[in-house]
């Protein structure tokens, strides 16, 4: 084996799915795509069938109903970074996985070096192409550049990101890579059912072996490429995303201190009552941040508890976490502005107490390299004509980290209905082989102009 980690026991299985993914397939509207060559443009072709069948065989991998169950050192996860590293080492890549879970397989080739990947966890409930789109991408565009004589000196690097879904720690592994994720806070990880990290490691076989660090390589830049996770471009008929910035993120807890009492015997007008706080806030925000809003701006209420939570008592606590994304830092600003005020509104009135502090540390956008957007534009211009847009991303991927390390950019094909994070999460499959056709371009077009 040319990796880390393999085990005898599953070479049966890595066999079986190398034959779903080798069989031939009847695939509508995809034979145009395997060797597609527009007129009068050169290009790399990429390989349309061998693409949607490794997509498939990493769906198998924990396959559970139409969705995926994957979560970040599970058996399922590590069995897939191990035939991915199979994968890499069967496309001539030197492959490792590292003492974090991150799967790279290194080009050969000497000369400037384009890392490209996304990650392979999914969420507990995840559907088969959040993550593994943009890992399977990387490593048919490091296949179809090394078969094609004109580019096969070109040195692409594919990776798989650990646990960028945060069962431990959200973009865990291009974190490790950047050198953003101490000892300190490693040592207190756990996940939502009390396993600890270093446990999760150990199980993986992982503990003491050497983790990738972005000092020890010089890449050009990251290529990402993504599932949308929205309803934009299939609403408006398009095909291809591409990046302009991933939106910042913040969050604010409010804790409602009330009188806990009888629902009975305790008038309205005596109440200090937690849950009458809380809805009240939550009205007030829906009414007050559309007022300062952009046209992507988004926010969530995502969490409401109650105590005790029994329907003949008076609340006494109440919290209630909201969570706001934009792609302009003012535009937080001022959601955090409107939402301290509406904090001092409700307490003027009396009643409950309604205290804020923030949930999390503010994540600011993540601007994508100005020259990775031009060569992915021209390359979505070459072949998808019209086709495209320019767009932010509402949600965070690993090229919001590395972006700080090195110029990243990202690319997006359609979601059908816009649904992600679920198990009827899905995209066409022309529309899949035709970002990854894109994205070679792009990653030709890159390394040709250092």
């Amino acid at each position: 084996m040319g990796y880390r980690f393999a085990c005898v026991e599953e070479q049966s299985l890595y066999a079986n799915l190398r034959f779903l993914a080798d069989r031939p397939k009847v695939l509508p509207a995809i034979s145009q795509y395997g060797e597609y060559q527009p007129a009068g443009m050169k290009m790399i072709p990429i390989k349309g069938e061998r693409l949607l069948g490794d997509l498939r065989a990493l769906r198998a991998m924990g396959a559970e109903g139409a969705g995926v169950v994957r979560p970040a050192f599970s058996d399922m996860d590590m069995a897939a970074r191990r035939w991915l590293a199979e994968c890499y080492s069967e496309a001539g890549l030197l492959a490792q996985i590292d003492g974090i879970g991150n799967v790279l397989g290194q080009s050969t080739n000497s000369g400037p070096r384009l890392l490209i990947g996304s990650h392979s966890d999914t969420q507990p409930t995840g559907g088969w192409l959040d993550g593994a789109l943009g890992v399977i991408y990387g490593l048919e565009v490091a296949r179809a550049l090394a078969e094609n004589e004109a580019t096969k000196h070109c040195a692409i690097d594919a990776i798989s990101w650990q646990d960028e879904e945060s069962r431990f720690y959200g973009c865990m592994g291009s974190r490790s890579f950047c050198g953003d994720f101490s000892s300190e806070i490693e040592a207190g990880l756990t996940d939502k059912d009390g396993v600890a990290l270093a446990s999760a490691l150990a199980q993986a076989g992982l503990t003491g072996v050497p983790r990738l660090r972005a000092a020890d390589h010089h890449y050009v830049g990251f290529l990402e490429a993504h599932i949308e996770q929205g309803p934009h471009l299939e609403q408006d008929n398009l095909r291809i995303g591409i990046v302009e910035a991933i939106v910042g993120l913040g969050g604010i807890v409010f804790e409602f201190s009330g009188q806990q009492n009888h629902a009975g015997t305790t008038m309205m007008a005596g109440r200090k009552d937690a849950a009458t706080a809380l809805y009240t806030l939550a009205h007030r925000i829906n009414e007050e941040f559309p007022k300062v809003a952009g046209e992507r701006s988004v926010w969530t209420m995502g969490r409401a508890v109650l105590y005790p939570g029994a329907p003949s008592i008076v609340p006494g606590l109440a919290e209630l976490e909201l969570q706001f994304r934009d792609a302009n830092p003012m535009i937080l600003d001022r959601f955090e502005e409107v939402a301290y005020g509406l904090v001092d509104e409700i307490n003027a009135k009396g009643g409950a107490t309604t205290t804020a502090r923030p949930s999390r540390v503010r994540i600011p956008p993540a601007h994508m390299d100005i020259g990775f957007q031009r060569h992915l534009s021209e390359a979505a211009e070459q072949h998808a004509p019209g086709n495209w847009r320019s767009m932010p991303s509402g949600a965070f991927h690993d090229a919001g980290v590395i972006c700080n390390m090195m110029p990243s950019a990202m690319l997006f094909i359609p979601s059908i209905n816009g649904i992600s994070h679920d198990s009827a999460e899905d995209s066409h499959d022309d529309d899949i082989v035709l970002g990854c056709q894109v994205l070679a371009t792009a990653a030709a077009s890159i390394l040709a102009a250092v």
